[in-house]
């Protein structure tokens, strides 16, 4: 498995590629540098180095990647572990058809949600300097004549899921990157943006607001929010301490549609999000009631995936509700 991650490792070998990385998992201060490298196994990790993990991804036999950013705290073999479910998923559905990369940030091994929750704000918004990076170190190798000359492009589509908490490192690693390196405006990089219980104030989509960039990066942005996930009403009460009593737009979706760019488009989970994943109601994009099993919000993310369409049998639909009934 490919991943990169702004995670210290307990020895770092710069400029020297680290054949054997161990992260630092007391450590929750995002790096400076990324690290581009490959798991092996459990607990067996290898820095590769970028070009070496970009070349990778080109010549991998695919149609499409699909760039995972995980929630708070999440160390990284439970990432690595949502990972290869999302990958089985996928390749359940259609072989040879995507690729999971993980963007791994270093959320907090301490014990004790609430202090975890803030630790990890502040690393979210941390890594997202280093991501920012990624994306720059991406366009010049995408633009380069040496590493993807005319003559034999990169053709595959690029994709993003942020679940929770990794919808804040989204939202801040593009304002970074469009603040040091894209100042003209951000290029159209993603094709599809799932945003999944995303952990950021239900307004950020709207135009003039952070969030807005995204949709400017992004063919098509979908939001899939329920209102009964017992971990965002967490999370908005415990952000009354910054003064954000607003509901969080993996609640409620945007809080004004006719507010968001037109590419926005907004995904009711509410029907089946404490089925797939009880009794929180949180991590139900990946399999349903049965693990292995694709649910109706992994199927709708791969459907739109393959087709490039929300909604493909309607052009003018911005929203729905996902039900079992309707399966």
């Amino acid at each position: 498995m490919l991943f990169i991650t702004s995670r210290m490792p307990t020895v770092n070998t710069e400029p020297a590629l680290n054949k054997d990385f161990v992260f630092d998992l007391q450590n929750n201060s995002s790096s400076r540098s990324f690290f581009c490298c490959t798991r092996h196994k459990k607990g067996k990790y290898e820095e590769i180095g970028s070009m070496n993990l970009l070349k990778s991804l080109k010549a991998a036999k695919v149609r499409q990647v699909l760039v995972y950013i995980h929630g708070f705290s999440n160390l990284p073999e439970d990432v690595f572990a949502a990972t290869e479910e999302l990958q089985k998923l996928c390749d359940k559905k259609k072989s040879g058809e995507v690729l999971v990369l993980p963007l791994v940030w270093p959320c907090d091994a301490d014990l004790g949600i609430i202090k975890d929750y803030w630790d990890d704000q502040k690393a979210a918004d941390q890594s997202a300097f280093t991501f920012a990076r990624v994306m720059q170190r991406f366009m010049e190798w995408r633009n380069s004549v040496e590493y993807d000359p005319e003559d034999d492009p990169c053709l595959k589509r690029i994709n993003l899921l942020a679940h929770s908490m990794g919808n804040r490192v989204l939202r801040q690693t593009l304002s970074n990157w469009k603040h040091y390196d894209q100042p003209q405006g951000l290029p159209l990089l993603f094709r599809n943006t799932f945003m999944v219980a995303a952990d950021i104030l239900n307004e950020s989509l709207h135009k003039g607001e952070a969030g807005e960039l995204i949709s400017h990066a992004s063919r098509n942005v979908i939001v899939y929010y329920a209102s009964d996930d017992l971990a965002l009403r967490a999370s908005k009460v415990s952000n009354l301490k910054n003064g954000e009593a607003s509901r969080r737009l993996g609640h409620s979706g945007p809080e004004n549609m006719e507010l968001t760019p037109k590419n926005v488009y907004a995904v009711d989970c509410d029907d089946v999000n404490t089925l797939y994943d009880p009794p929180k109601g949180h991590s139900y994009f990946r399999s349903g009631l049965k693990k292995g099993q694709p649910g109706i919000v992994f199927e709708h993310i791969f459907e739109t995936l393959v087709s490039g369409r929300v909604f493909p049998n309607e052009e003018y639909r911005k929203s729905s509700i996902l039900s079992l009934n309707k399966a």
